[in-house]
């Protein structure tokens, strides 16, 4: 057995073993809002929840380990105490991720991720429409677990107010976990779906994808394609080259074959080649 103090590695191999060993994590998709009322949209598996009576949930924004810098999600919730906590399901998995990109200060992840926002009840930051259970908070406390990369921030806050999608919703009226389809999140590039076990995401570009607002409007009005699959076309930096599109052989005359197409192929995660075809 390898053994070691947490001492003796690296913070990033530390946090490495750790991410893949305590596995998999519910995800706490936070909205928030700037001093100047700008939304903010990025998700964090150090979470959970830790009390009903009353409802208390904690998550931890914890300092970026390369730099030592912090997070908006932390700043914000700083000045303005309050937050909402969405659920992810498997239906917005991709864009949850898409939305995990660092975008600079004022961008709206909602609009580059593709998700709605939702005017909440008792609290300023918006709800994602999309999330099954979308859990409106107040911030009671923030305890700073330390000043280096990598320390956590957690984040303890009380639901005020609680939305959940009734077609999660059993003849009891409790929440189904099979309709609700919720994802976790582990080590790498892994994620858990209680319905199927692990699978993989690409991880979000370390420079910045173009984002769904970006997308052509056939494309991001489709029927065809879902919120996962737009969010697997805007992770990339540019699109393909006028060159390689007159290159590609697609036989396909309309976009509904089209867009078919590019659905399969990118359930298989073939982003270029779906792209290709799109643009064709």
């Amino acid at each position: 057995m390898k053994s070691f103090k947490p001492s003796e590695l690296t913070t990033a191999k530390l946090h490495g073993y750790l991410l893949s060993a305590v596995a998999p994590r519910p995800i706490a998709f936070a909205s928030t809002i700037d001093a100047d009322g700008n939304p903010n949209l990025s998700p964090f598996s150090f979470f959970n929840v830790f009390s009903a009576n009353p409802p208390i949930l904690i998550f931890s924004p914890a300092r970026r380990v390369r730099d030592n810098t912090t997070k908006h999600t932390l700043e914000n919730t700083e000045i303005t105490k309050e937050v909402v906590i969405n659920v992810v399901n498997f239906d917005i998995v991709q864009q949850m991720s898409l939305s995990s990109t660092e975008y600079g200060q004022g961008v709206n992840e909602f609009e580059k991720a593709g998700l709605t926002m939702l005017k909440s009840d008792l609290v300023k930051p918006f709800r994602v429409a999309e999330s099954p259970v979308q859990m409106e908070c107040k911030v009671n406390e923030i305890v700073k677990l330390g000043t280096q990369g990598g320390a956590g921030n957690l984040i303890i806050c009380e639901v005020v107010k609680m939305h959940i999608n009734e077609a999660v919703l059993d003849t009891s009226g409790s929440i189904d976990q099979t309709k609700l389809d919720l994802v976790s999140r582990a080590g790498g590039s892994f994620y858990s779906r209680a319905k199927d076990g692990f699978f993989e995401i690409p991880k979000p570009l370390s420079t910045l994808g173009i984002g769904v607002d970006n997308l052509p409007d056939a494309i991001k009005k489709s029927s065809i394609l879902s919120g996962n699959d737009l969010g697997l076309l805007a992770n990339v930096e540019n699109l393909p080259l006028e060159s390689e599109i007159k290159a590609f052989n697609c036989t396909l005359k309309n976009n509904e074959e089209k867009h078919l197409k590019a659905k399969a192929l990118l359930e298989n995660q073939d982003v270029k080649n779906a792209w290709l075809t799109l643009l064709s």
